[in-house]
């Protein structure tokens, strides 16, 4: 992709990077922001049924998209020429496989990227069967905005081009994955440590698990939030890569395209896409009426600047106070969310360890009660039952977020002389995951 080239007006720089449905390229919106272009392989979409299922999938996320921010690459156009498709998005680099690759992702960002994906994908699911799952979640495609907001692009185009469903449960693994991998990226230390437990725990429980697992131990990402995202991001861009082959229609003048998708004008309803295929209402599938209608628009040409300027859409001023409200109540979800306790502890099980050997004139038995939790916060209460009769006390213990195994020592002094057989009990009151009180029993020996 030559820079210089224009895509539907944004002109291409040069700056590329591979993709697994293509390429992307880095380019120059008409109105000099920076946006990306996306050249799909001719070989994933040579078949009409193929073009289709793609038409279908990104006017799914333009569709999530009127409603509001969501998490999503925002989707400009899907254009065509030829044997050639293209998609235009606001821009698309750097991905966090690149800051990955640059050393600049440092654990405070791994921690936004996994927070901000987590609830994206929630919000996608949420939206409810008819738009799909993001099916190709990785490093990859995963990418950082502006100001620092973490997007998802190409969310359902491999599966798409393949005829494949992608599923709620494989956005989940693919998500624990990531954050297995950006653990890594940490090395070790207790950022990595929590990072895993949010990988574990989204496999465990899922996504809303997960991002309340990484929002109780924010204490170990510093500077965590967009912020110091956006400034590693800042300058970084898609390094420079080998020129695949281009088609004519990407190149020349007389490259005639059209124009598949198109967002609504004030005559439509909320919400509404429209696919544009030409005058008249087509007789043959949607996706062989676009490679067939052509002649509509110079959509690829190479750079004239005094063309005429491409096409601008109208869009309805109320639609930019709907926006504003929607992110308004994404603000103050995510605050809740951040000031919300997480799932209840619960003891799974208890396992009491007494001394092996046995305990001599004077001596001291040491036990060890260890207790299984769910990892959550909060307090235990248990009793030490000792065989003598001693009146037992009821204690508490409290335990830190992320700690699965926690220890309860008893200390069982015996003075005098003769032998003696002791047994301690650890029964843990609450909280247990029956509802029902749980103990373990061990046993020493005493000689003298």
């Amino acid at each position: 992709m030559r820079e210089g080239v224009t895509v539907a007006g944004h002109r291409l720089t040069g700056r590329t990077r591979p993709s697994e449905v293509g390429t992307w390229a880095d380019a120059v919106s008409p109105d000099g922001r920076p946006s990306g272009v996306l050249r799909f392989d001719p070989r994933a979409v040579a078949t009409a049924e193929a073009r289709e299922r793609l038409v279908a999938a990104v006017g799914a996320d333009v569709r999530l998209q009127g409603g509001g921010p969501i998490g999503l690459l925002p989707v400009i156009d899907l254009v065509a020429a030829r044997d050639e498709v293209w998609l235009i998005t606001a821009r698309a680099t750097p991905s966090v496989a690149d800051l990955m690759a640059a050393g600049r992702l440092d654990p405070g960002g791994a921690a936004t990227v996994l927070l901000e994906t987590a609830q994206a994908l929630l919000a996608v699911h949420a939206a409810g069967p008819a738009h799909g799952a993001h099916g190709a979640l990785h490093a990859g495609t995963v990418v950082i905005g502006e100001d620092g907001s973490v997007l998802l692009a190409e969310r359902g185009l491999l599966r798409a081009l393949r005829g494949e469903h992608a599923s709620a449960e494989q956005d989940v693994a693919a998500w624990a994955a990531l954050a297995g991998a950006l653990a890594a990226n940490c090395a070790q230390g207790h950022a990595a440590a929590a990072l895993r437990r949010a990988s574990a725990a989204a496999t465990a429980h899922g996504l809303a698990a997960a991002r309340d697992t990484l929002l109780a131990e924010r204490d170990a990402f510093p500077g965590i939030g967009r912020e110091r995202l956006a400034q590693a991001a800042h300058g970084l861009s898609a390094p420079a890569s080998p020129e695949p082959p281009v088609g004519a229609a990407a190149g020349s003048s007389g490259g005639e395209a059209v124009t598949l998708l198109d967002l609504p004008d004030a005559a439509d309803g909320p919400g509404d896409v429209m696919m544009r295929f030409g005058p008249g209402v087509p007789t043959e599938t949607t996706a062989a009426q676009i490679w067939r209608a052509g002649q509509t628009s110079d959509a690829v040409t190479a750079t004239h600047p005094g063309g005429p300027a491409p096409r601008r859409r109208r869009r309805r001023s109320t639609a930019w106070a709907g926006t504003l409200l929607l992110a308004i109540l994404i603000a103050a979800v995510i605050l809740w969310l951040r000031q919300a306790p997480g799932a209840p502890l619960a003891v799974n099980d208890v396992d009491v360890k007494a001394p092996k050997k046995t305990v001599r004139c004077d001596g001291r038995a040491d036990f060890v009660g260890v207790v299984t939790t769910n990892g959550e916060a909060g307090t235990i209460r248990y009793l030490w039952i000792r065989s003598d009769d001693r009146k037992p006390l009821e204690q508490e213990q409290r335990v830190s977020s992320g700690d699965t195994s926690v220890n309860l020592p008893l200390h069982w002094k015996v003075t005098g002389s003769g032998s003696f057989k002791g047994t301690a009990t650890l029964r843990v009151l609450s909280p247990t995951t029956t509802g029902k009180a749980i103990q373990d029993k061990a046993s020493f020996t005493y000689k003298c």
